[in-house]
């Protein structure tokens, strides 16, 4: 009997770790993941770092001898978080080679105070590649209105990226042009296609909280589409996939030896503990795509999860249902995305900053002690 894990990526799922810590690095238990798991990467983020910092001692060495060299917080979690990136990278290099470069990716994010900001953005996205120096890293740029414009130079640039706060289709449209046109610039630049790597990540469980919670306010019928918005959302995300990368101008970068970027399914921890704990994976389930789990959630699919094969596809229809019933009863999804991707990206520059100040305070600790 396979197991759970198994299935999904038998049904070419590409199932990431959504988090990374040193102790993770260090104790084989990313090796072991991969092994026991179907594992096949890993994506970071700020929130991720700052736990990891704030209870793991396996930072001390590093942060003692940054404190000695006089270092700042900044420089500091520059050099701490993309060794970790690094070695993991290195941990993913067998899968990367076995899967011609679509899977064994490492995921490491740019600072969330540039979110809205495209030259900053793009000059640590080139700062961030270089420094890592791993063909299988990904370098994520935010869905913003600022970030579109940095996807498009980093991607023209030869560097892979994973496009992150993803909520509403109108502007997944808008990351797929950005992929493509970063596409066209590489090209006309001379550069490889097919090392240019990226995924889109699409935002799960968030939109169901956002809506659930006004489905309830209006009482009623209404609440029979509570946890429904979600999966819909994700995947009428699919179908707008597959009808933008059979164009014209998309099927020609393929042809040039270009790669699809391939959505990727972010934020699916379920968050109402009513539900199916993996339901945002059970029902997500469509070959190219990428699942990024919590620990949790990885561990409740692999344990119960019953894979029965794509669950979008056929779909589509439903989804469209739900969107408009969405509507009849009152649901503004453009005013829920972006509250969602405004709220996203405030979380995250608040980790952000809490990463800062974790970092700070250790820089000091490390000091008084060699004092």
């Amino acid at each position: 009997m396979s197991t759970p894990t198994e299935q999904l990526a038998a049904a070419g799922v590409s199932i990431w770790l959504d988090d990374l810590s040193r102790e993770r690095i260090t104790s084989g238990n990313l090796t072991e993941l991969i092994t026991s798991r179907n594992v096949s990467g890993v994506t970071t983020n700020p929130t991720i770092f700052a736990t990891a910092l704030s209870q793991g001692a396996a930072y001390e060495e590093q942060v003692a001898s940054l404190a000695a060299r006089g270092a700042v917080a900044d420089q500091a979690i520059f050099e701490i978080t993309t060794d970790d990136v690094r070695e993991a990278a290195d941990i993913f290099r067998p899968v990367y080679d076995a899967t011609g470069g679509v899977d064994g990716r490492v995921s490491i994010e740019v600072s969330p105070d540039l979110a809205h900001d495209t030259a900053a953005t793009v000059d640590q996205a080139v700062q961030l590649w270089e420094r890592v120096d791993r063909p299988n890293a990904l370098i994520k740029i935010p869905a913003t209105k600022a970030g579109l414009p940095a996807i498009t130079a980093v991607i023209a640039q030869g560097i892979s990226v994973n496009v992150t706060l993803i909520f509403s289709l109108e502007r997944y449209a808008e990351v797929i042009d950005a992929y493509l046109t970063g596409l066209e610039q590489a090209q006309a630049a001379g550069h490889d296609l097919a090392g240019i790597h990226s995924v889109a990540s699409f935002f799960v469980s968030r939109v169901d909280t956002e809506v659930d919670k006004r489905l309830t306010a209006i009482g009623g019928d209404a609440e029979q589409l509570k946890s429904k918005a979600g999966v819909a959302n994700a995947r009428l995300a699919f179908e707008l996939f597959q009808k933008e990368f059979a164009t014209g101008r998309a099927q020609a970068l393929v042809n040039a030896g270009a790669n699809l970027q391939r959505p990727l399914w972010a934020s699916t921890g379920v968050k109402d503990p009513a539900l199916p704990d993996t339901l945002y994976v059970t029902e997500l389930v469509a070959p190219g795509t990428v699942n990024t789990m919590p620990e949790k959630t990885l561990e409740a699919t692999f344990d119960h999860a019953e894979i029965t094969g794509d669950t979008i596809t056929g779909n589509y229809g439903d989804a469209h249902e739900v969107f408009d019933r969405l509507a009849a009863v009152g649901i503004d999804l453009v005013e829920v995305t972006q509250l969602l991707e405004d709220e996203g990206v405030e979380k995250f520059i608040a980790s952000w900053h809490e990463l800062q100040q974790t970092v700070t305070e250790a820089l000091r600790s490390a000091q008084e002690t060699s004092a």
